[in-house]
């Protein structure tokens, strides 16, 4: 691996980069990209309409314009097209809730080097009692998925398979794109009791109420029942430490027809631990929020997964962006 070349500049650049972060997290908090989404608004005509302070706005506005996040003209500011697309509540491709998800992380991260020396986490897990963040988790986790399930739902060959658990399936939006694309199965979301109402809210606005059910539980503390030919495990293994893991893949198999089918979706460190870079970072977050998460190597996954009693693991290829990978195995 070469070595990447860093110079003061580029250095600098790293460290204050939180700087363009907290302009495009606060502009989200605001709803300022809704506001301009298709009228163009003059900066004291946005300040009336946001309740803010015309000076700090402005100022506020020409960062956004430096980013090419807005657009300046005589008629006053507005989106650019990629800002309307992804940051504006009107579009379908909003991306709001996980960016203010990301917003209240980034209090803990400055928080980073007292859960380095201590090993353990400066702020609540996501499971936490504060309905916001709660809220914000799971819409923004909707978001993430509805960017990525169209994309790759069809690559996972489904056929045949009738009942599919989705396993801290938190809105079930996954559960939701695996039937729309198999139209012979039914799913099951299964997650914590204070899901529900995000869950079969998502779900009905699908209209597949018939085919997509929601379950409340704890599958670290209580026993799953039922059969299913597919468990799908979204981004729920980096949660918890190995032993937690290894009871998820137990009870994963516990519910599995022989010859079963288990996905993991995951961000997957390589086998030496040293990248990719984004696996490595989330990695650090589990440690500023969880007892005991972290980010999982290939060859760890596919060890516990042996452990667990399923065969042929194989990380498929189905290319991911944002360095996730799917890992599949047999019951």
């Amino acid at each position: 691996m070469s070595e990447q070349a860093w110079s003061p500049q580029t250095l600098l650049s790293l460290s204050n980069s939180y700087w363009q972060t907290s302009v495009l997290h606060t502009s989200v908090k605001l709803d300022l990209f809704t506001a301009l989404d298709g009228q163009p608004l003059r900066a004291a005509e946005l300040a009336d309409k946001l309740g803010a302070n015309r000076d700090g706005l402005e100022r506020l506005l020409a960062a956004l314009v430096a980013m090419k996040l807005l657009l300046k003209n005589d008629d006053g500011f507005s989106c650019t097209r990629s800002a309307a697309i992804f940051l504006s509540r009107q579009s379908p491709l909003y991306l709001g809730n996980i960016i203010q998800h990301h917003r209240q992380l980034m209090e803990s991260w400055a928080h980073l080097d007292e859960a380095v020396i201590s090993g353990r986490p400066v702020r609540s897990p996501y499971a936490g009692d504060d309905p916001e963040w709660r809220r914000n988790f799971l819409l923004g986790m909707f978001d993430l998925a509805m960017l990525l399930a169209p994309k790759f739902v069809g690559k996972i060959d489904l056929v045949g398979r009738r009942r599919l658990l989705d396993l801290g399936g938190g809105p079930g939006t996954w559960a939701i794109h695996f039937c729309q694309k198999n139209p012979e199965l039914q799913a099951t979301v299964y997650d914590l009791p204070t899901s529900r109402s995000f869950a079969e809210e998502t779900i009905a606005r699908f209209g597949l109420q018939e085919r997509v059910a929601f379950s409340g539980g704890d599958f670290l503390r209580e026993e799953l029942t039922g059969l299913y030919d597919v468990v799908w495990l979204s981004h729920i293994l980096h949660g918890e430490g190995p032993q937690e893991v290894r009871t998820i893949l137990e009870q994963a198999a516990s519910v599995l027809e022989p010859g079963g089918l288990l996905l993991i979706h995951e961000f997957v460190l390589d086998d030496d631990g040293g990248g990719p870079l984004f696996p490595t970072l989330f990695s650090l977050n589990m440690l500023l929020g969880t007892p005991a998460g972290r980010s999982y190597s290939g060859k760890e996954i596919f060890k516990m997964l042996s452990e667990a009693g399923f065969k042929d693991a194989q990380r498929l290829e189905l290319g991911l962006p944002g360095e996730s990978s799917v890992i599949a195995a047999s019951a």
